[in-house]
C-alpha cells in the first residue's frame, strides 16, 4: 500500500509516516500542497492522507483537483474543523473519508486500510497458493501450517506477487508499490529482500526470478 501524508505541523505528519511504515505501508510525507501535486503528478498512491489548512495549495483545491480528474486515490481528510459543517464541506468536495483532530492512531489506520480496499480491485479476505496463505488484515503468513517471521517489506513483496498468481510484477513495479520516497530506484532493494524471502519459504521454490527482470508465483 502507498500512501501519502500531507500535513503541514512536521511533527504530526512524520508521527504518522512513522506509525504507519510500522504497519508495513509505504508512505511519503510532504508539508504543503505544492509539494502535495508535485508528488501526485508522478507516483500513485492507494491513499492520500490530507489536512485541509495547507500552506501554498489549500487542501480544498487539492481534494478538487484529484475528484476532477476521477484518480483512483482516495482521500482521507485530516484536520481540526471537526464540526459537522466542515465534514459535509470535506465530503462534498471529493474526499473519501473525514477524521477530525485529535484522533486515535488506531483508528486512523483502520480507515487507511478500509480506504485502500476501495482503491483497488477486491482481493479474496486471505490470498494463497498451494501451501502458502497470507492474510493482510492479521498481518499472518504461513506455509504448510508454519508460520513465517516476515519484515513488512518481505510480507509486503509475499502479498503483491500472491494477488496475481502467474503474473509476472517487475523489479520496478515492486519497488514503487513496496517503498517509499527514501529508495533508491538504481538500488538492489528488491533482490536482496527477495532473497531473504525465498529462504525464509524454504523448499520447494515458489518465486521465479524472470529473465526480463521480474518475479512470479506460480505459472502464467
Amino acid at each position: 500500500m502507498r500512501v501519502l501524508v500531507v500535513e503541514d505541523f512536521e511533527v504530526l505528519a512524520r508521527s504518522i509516516g512513522t506509525g504507519l511504515r510500522r504497519e508495513g505501508m509505504a508512505v511519503d510525507v510532504v508539508l504543503d500542497g505544492t509539494a502535495a501535486l508535485e508528488r501526485l503528478a508522478v507516483t500513485r498512491y492507494d491513499v492520500v492522507i490530507l489536512d485541509r489548512d495547507l500552506p501554498g495549495v489549500h487542501g480544498d483545491e487539492i481534494c478538487r483537483r484529484l475528484a476532477q480528474g476521477r484518480c483512483e486515490t482516495r482521500v482521507l481528510m485530516l484536520t481540526a474543523s471537526g464540526t459537522i459543517r466542515d465534514r459535509v464541506d470535506g465530503l462534498s468536495l471529493g474526499a473519501d473519508d473525514y477524521l477530525p483532530k485529535p484522533f486515535a492512531f488506531a483508528e486512523l489506520v483502520a480507515r487507511v486500510r478500509a480506504l485502500a480496499r476501495r482503491a483497488t480491485p477486491p482481493l479474496p479476505p486471505a490470498l494463497a497458493y498451494g501451501d502458502i496463505t497470507l492474510d493482510p488484515a492479521r498481518r499472518i503468513a504461513s506455509r504448510a501450517g508454519r508460520r513465517l517471521d516476515l519484515s513488512p517489506r518481505e510480507f509486503a513483496l509475499l502479498e503483491c506477487l500472491l494477488a496475481v498468481p502467474g503474473l509476472v510484477i517487475s523489479a520496478e513495479e515492486l519497488l514503487e508499490r513496496v517503498w517509499d520516497e527514501a529508495a533508491d530506484p538504481f538500488s538492489s532493494a528488491v533482490k536482496h529482500t527477495m532473497y531473504r524471502l525465498r529462504a525464509k519459504l524454504g523448499d520447494p521454490p515458489v518465486i521465479e526470478t524472470i529473465r526480463e527482470g521480474g518475479y512470479r508465483i506460480g505459472s502464467s
